[in-house]
């Protein structure tokens, strides 16, 4: 008896590893946790042929938006976990939503795969402004504290985490007004209701010679705006934006969440797919399962200590 169910277990054992090997072997669902249109969607749909053409399988794009993002995030762990559902993740989103509140999620109950790349931030301002650079921006917000007013996309969200950084790197006091996502924010800017705004690299491609870019929050200037110095090489430590990655079930096989990875990995070695992102003014990244428990480490302790500074904490 024992050996018929050891026999039964190898079997078992072996048919699985060979469902694994063969993943994907249909249309893998993707959840957007947002609605059509912004960097998760315009990402995403950029992806998809070129996972096409290396699993041979389809990437079904769905959008189920709700409490930016966290009504998707406290379900992802109760759906089915074989790899043919996924679900795009953000930084620093999934840390500091339950920091804030209970929202259904923890962030160590995210299981992200891969972190693809980053829309880092970027200070804009109107082209016909008369802050010419950095520095005279930073001049101007010290001779009048508080009445610099930049908009950005949200409470909480990156371009305000930037925004705080900022200003206690420069030592300066400026006025965030959060709008209610990218576009609203660029409107405002566009229609001069802010002086300014922190926003992200995909902005000043959107929005082209309407507006001037004073620094971007990178290791280096973005390959598609050469022009826009680093907040570095001006002498601010300021390196950030929002992330995304791709996120599964927690039980999800670890041979799946590998291959899915891998994936991941070989569509960010596409050159056509590093074109395109890059002029989009996304900037690649490539964090896989080798080195996500140091980054996510790294970035919990940033964004925790950023959350208490800014008493955003629900402890």
């Amino acid at each position: 008896m024992q050996i018929h169910k050891t026999l039964i277990a190898a079997t078992l054992a072996a048919a699985s590893s060979i469902a694994f090997a063969a993943y994907p072997d249909k249309t893998v669902n993707y959840i957007i946790p947002f609605g059509p249109g912004g960097e998760s969607d315009i990402s995403a749909r950029l992806q998809e042929p070129v996972f096409k053409k290396l699993s041979g399988q389809s990437l079904a794009i769905q959008y189920k938006p709700g409490a930016g993002g966290a009504a998707s995030w406290a379900q992802l762990n109760g759906m089915t976990a074989d790899g043919y559902t996924v679900m795009g993740t953000n930084l620093p989103h999934i840390v500091l939503q339950p920091l804030q509140k209970d929202v259904g999620y923890k962030t160590d109950e995210i299981t992200t795969v891969f972190w693809f790349h980053y829309t880092p931030d970027a200070l804009i301002v109107p082209a016909d402004s008369p802050v010419k650079s950095l520095k005279d921006f930073v001049e101007a917000a010290k001779k009048a504290p508080g009445a610099t007013t930049l908009s950005g996309s949200g409470t909480n969200s990156a371009n305000h985490l930037a925004q705080q950084q900022f200003d206690k790197l420069a030592g300066i006091k400026t006025t965030y007004v959060p709008f209610g996502g990218t576009g609203p924010s660029n409107a405002a800017l566009l229609g001069k209701q802010v002086s300014g705004s922190w926003g992200y690299t995909t902005v000043k491609m959107q929005l082209g010679d309407q507006v001037r870019c004073l620094a971007v929050a990178m290791e280096k200037r973005h390959p598609a705006i050469p022009d826009c110095p680093t907040f570095k090489e001006l002498g601010f430590d300021l390196v950030g934006g929002a992330y995304r990655g791709v996120a599964v079930p927690k039980s999800t096989p670890a041979d799946v969440q590998a291959k899915l990875a891998e994936i991941l990995a070989k569509i960010n070695a596409d050159p056509e797919f590093i074109k395109k992102m890059e002029e989009g003014g996304f900037a690649m990244l490539n964090v896989g399962p080798a080195q996500m428990g140091e980054f996510m480490a790294k970035v919990k302790a940033q964004y925790e200590a950023l959350a208490k500074d800014m008493g955003i904490t629900k402890k």
